[in-house]
């Protein structure tokens, strides 16, 4: 049996977020086609799927780093911000988007609180390497 850890990032999170939108039916809030994912952006995003995807990364970064809190994912998903002709700085992303994310999943089942931020639960994980085992299977034929 396939695990996260066996299979590339990019297929895995482009194959849970396509689940997500399509079989799970991940709720993606109407304020997140107007937001800006972080102080550090100029533009809200180009990608009308980028709410699955952001949720799909997530999940695997809990799965790969748990417990982990919304401040390591805001570091995590932050960047430089231009500042004109000062020198550019690192800033994080923004935070409610994280949240979202992580309250739908925890509405889900796939992950739950713990002290230090979210766990991935069994339900997720066994999500996280049932999709692993078909990128490897089909990867196979």
């Amino acid at each position: 049996m396939a695990t996260v850890y066996d299979v590339p990032a990019d297929k895995l999170i482009e194959k849970v977020a396509r689940d997500l939108k399509e079989s799970v039916k991940f709720e993606r809030p109407e304020w997140a086609l107007f937001v800006k994912t972080g102080s550090h952006k100029e533009r809200q995003p180009d990608d009308e799927n980028w709410w699955w995807i952001r949720a799909a990364s997530v999940l695997r970064k809990i799965y790969l780093n748990g417990p982990i809190g919304v401040e390591r994912l805001r570091t995590a998903y932050g960047g430089r911000k231009n500042r004109g002709s000062k020198p550019e700085k690192f800033r994080k992303a923004g935070g409610k988007n994280i949240r979202t994310i992580l309250k739908e999943f925890d509405k889900l089942g796939f992950t739950e609180k713990v002290s230090g931020g979210r766990k991935i639960t069994a339900k997720g994980q066994s999500y996280l390497d049932r999709i692993a085992n078909d990128i490897i299977k089909s990867k196979a034929k």
